[in-house]
């Protein structure tokens, strides 16, 4: 690593050494890059490819619909848990151990699935699917962390998020696509295959980037005591929290949208289809926005405090149209608002998770675990929350989603107190991008 622990632009210093000329770390770079992205897209492909083919399971297995839903549930809770356990891990054993056993367990439970005789096997194979898929999430967060800082970390979480934004749209396509020539068992022997291949590539190419000497030697005690020191800091439990609240209204939107757009406002499934690419397609440009213009330029908790404000004032409109404050409103002013809310999550999403991972270097793992598994999991609670009410009212969204940002936004205020500026002590990427300076911003996570 570079002196101080950065690397600044994956151009001017080496992936994999100390002493690599500039082309060949440029080339790592570019392979750094297409590697981690396919890491963070294939948890999104192994949940959605698999939507398409839900009323062929609940058939095919002789299962009630509510049985098979859990298969999508399972999968969801090993995510999340399964960030909490690798990242630790991460620290201990740095980044390619760890990666390269999760993936080798998800081929080997993305092979069950695809053989699995029941419903009740496969709810457990999707289950050791999450778990092990896990990994890819936690770690490649926590090797930009290694690779990265400052205003080339904000901008590599940019270009993440264009990935992670993309994949679930295609997701169902492809996976609708494989259902024309196979049944539900192929999508998941497509996802064995994109796993094999990935797992290759990781074994041959992929460097490790938490050198020994930066990683832990203790058990299970010391990454818990390193999570307690984490969460102890009170910005960086602020940005997860911001985060994680923020990740609850886009899963609200999620879980919601099918319902609003189609049985309240009359949509038909093409309709929908269309409006969730769209809405997709705004969330990845203003990513990129972020990533390319506002970040170098502009200081992060700044963008941060426009976007909560921004899906804050989205929520509130959505609201006021729900419950009939405007009179009845149409299709175009509901899908706007929407619109709106899901562009600003491209500045919202990454920049929190930059911001929280400026406050670490050390235990950029276990960092990674809380704000991946605190993200799922409020998103996991906020999701049913939608649907308290019934189908035929949007009210229940917009509440869960005005709430869920008004959390944010309140997070963001009460413990990052972005106001206040200690710039004139900070140097570097930190004052750039966050005001925080070095006399100020402890490196948390690490041993006292």
């Amino acid at each position: 690593m570079a002196e101080g622990g950065a690397i600044p632009d994956v151009s001017q210093a080496a992936v994999t050494g100390r002493g690599a000329p500039p082309r060949a770390a440029r080339r790592a770079g570019l392979l750094v890059t297409l590697v981690l992205g396919g890491l963070t897209a294939t948890p999104p492909l192994a949940m959605d490819m698999y939507l398409p083919s839900l009323p062929e399971v609940t058939d095919a297995l002789h299962a009630p619909a509510t049985t098979v839903q859990l298969t999508l549930t399972a999968c969801l809770a090993g995510m999340a848990l399964g960030q909490l356990l690798v990242g630790p891990m991460s620290d201990r054993w740095g980044r390619r151990r760890p990666l390269l056993a999760g993936l080798a367990v998800y081929v080997v439970a993305t092979a069950l699935c695809a053989l699995a005789p029941t419903v009740e096997l496969l709810v457990a194979f999707r289950l050791a699917q999450g778990l092990a898929g896990a990994a890819g999430i936690v770690i490649a967060r926590a090797m930009v962390r290694d690779l990265y800082d400052g205003v080339a970390m904000a901008r590599f979480f940019s270009t993440l998020m264009l990935i992670s934004g993309v994949a679930p749209v295609v997701a169902p396509l492809i996976g609708g696509q494989i259902l024309r020539v196979t049944d539900w068992r192929g999508v998941f022997v497509v996802l064995t295959a994109v796993g094999i291949a990935l797992t290759g590539v990781v074994a041959a190419r992929l460097p490790e980037t938490l050198p020994p000497a930066e990683r832990h030697s203790g058990g299970v005690g010391e990454a818990l005591r390193s999570m307690r020191r984490l969460l102890a800091d009170p910005p960086f439990t602020g940005y997860l929290l911001t985060g994680g609240f923020a990740f609850a209204a886009l899963f609200a939107y999620i879980a919601a949208s099918p319902f609003v757009i189609q049985e309240i406002y009359g949509a038909s499934p093409q309709t929908f289809s269309l409006l969730f690419g769209v809405n997709s397609v705004g969330l990845v440009v203003v990513g990129q926005i972020n990533g390319k213009v506002l970040v170098g330029r502009v200081r992060l908790d700044r963008v941060l405090a426009a976007g909560l404000v921004v899906v804050t004032l989205a929520a509130t409109a959505l609201l006021l149209m729900a419950t009939g404050v405007f009179g009845e409103v149409g299709l175009v002013p509901v899908s706007a608002a929407l619109f709106v809310l899901m562009s600003a999550m491209g500045v919202t999403l990454p920049n929190a998770q930059s911001l929280a991972l400026l406050r670490v270097r050390h235990s950029a793992g276990s960092a990674s675990a809380l704000l991946g598994t605190t993200s799922f999991a409020i998103g996991a609670v906020a999701s049913p929350l939608v649907g308290v009410a019934g189908e035929d009212t949007a009210v229940p969204m917009a509440v869960v989603q005005l709430v869920a940002a008004m959390v944010a936004l309140a997070f963001f205020v009460g413990m990052c107190r972005p106001w206040k500026d200690t710039g004139a002590a900070a140097e570097g990427p930190a004052k750039e991008l966050s005001g925080l300076s070095a006399r100020t911003t402890p490196e948390v996570g690490e041993d006292s």
